[in-house]
């Protein structure tokens, strides 16, 4: 019986110590319109049409990761717009202070008000680095929400993992 539960206890005690420490993150990141923006119709109805795009993004409020703090986003994404529905799959590529950088794809959808994105929202996942990022996974939500001069504010939270050292 104490075998039992000594061996039981070591082995949750391995597990613990084998786990990652998932430290939590957040910040604001602003956008611009897009460019270049190719739309083209799907031709079934008026209102439906794919589009691909690329946006250049700055920080707000930076990420922190290891340290490093987050300076700017390059996206790149594909929408699907449906009458004022639209949604998003894309790939972002952040850059962090000391040139560090991070991939991450996303996916949401949101809705359109006179051909202008009013509001948004969706999941991300990073799936690697560069540099000491090397390795780094993460995942959360984000929401966004357009503004008048046609750029978009996004809140991004989440959490992320470094691998474990060698």
């Amino acid at each position: 019986m104490w075998t039992r539960t000594l061996l039981v206890s070591a082995v949750t005690l391995s597990l613990a110590a084998g786990a990652q420490a998932q430290t939590k993150i957040s910040g604001t990141l602003q956008c611009d319109k897009g460019d270049p923006q190719n739309v083209i119709p799907v031709g079934d109805r008026a209102d439906h049409s794919f589009m691909i795009t690329q946006t250049k993004c700055t920080w707000n409020k930076p990420l922190e990761v290891e340290g490093a703090k987050s300076t700017d986003n390059l996206s790149t994404f594909f929408n699907e717009i449906t009458g004022n529905r639209v949604q998003q799959r894309g790939f972002a590529i952040a850059s962090y202070a000391g040139g560090d950088k991070t991939h991450t794809r996303f996916q949401g959808s949101g809705i359109l008000k006179e051909g202008t994105l009013e509001c948004t929202e969706g999941t991300w996942t990073t799936i690697g680095g560069t540099g000491k990022l090397r390795g780094i996974k993460g995942k959360g939500t984000f929401k966004g929400k357009g503004q008048p001069d046609g750029t978009t504010v996004f809140d991004v939270e989440g959490d992320y993992e470094m691998p474990k050292p060698k």
